[in-house]
């Protein structure tokens, strides 16, 4: 059974209106405290990421607003990569060190989530928010 969530990403500095926007995550299960829906955000993402990895192979062109677009999150890129898998192990492990040392912040609506142990209280209109506070961490 699937359970979908909504998330937005946010970074500290200057936010268009649309990097605001909830993104839904289909995930396995409904998750009961904030490590697991670490757990199983970083496990789907390592799923998509490796699912691309044979795409996009053949070199597109990017068009003026590709490059603006992504000149705005820091990085232009063709979306070309090479290597291996990425490990969902690692990632996790990562992902829960990187919560650890405050590289990010979590909030179930209006409420920081501090604790991996903490349970989620859910309700229908909950949307989580996770705020990048260092500019190093990657997205």
């Amino acid at each position: 059974m699937s359970f979908t969530i909504y998330a937005r990403m946010k970074k500290l500095g200057k936010q268009k209106s649309k990097d605001l926007a909830p993104v839904p995550f289909v995930l396995e299960k409904k998750p009961d405290t904030l490590g697991e829906l670490l757990t199983l955000l970083t496990e789907l993402s390592v799923r998509e990421y490796n699912a691309r990895k044979d795409e996009g192979q053949m070199l597109t062109f990017l068009t003026k607003e590709d490059i603006k677009e992504q000149a705005g999150r820091g990085k232009i890129a063709f979306g070309l990569r090479t290597g291996g898998d990425a490990d969902a192990l690692l990632a996790v492990e990562n992902t829960m060190q990187c919560f650890a040392d405050g590289i990010y912040r979590v909030f179930a609506g209006e409420e920081e989530l501090t604790d991996p142990e903490e349970q989620i209280c859910w309700r229908d209109d909950l949307v989580f928010t996770f705020v990048r506070l260092t500019m190093l961490s990657g997205w």
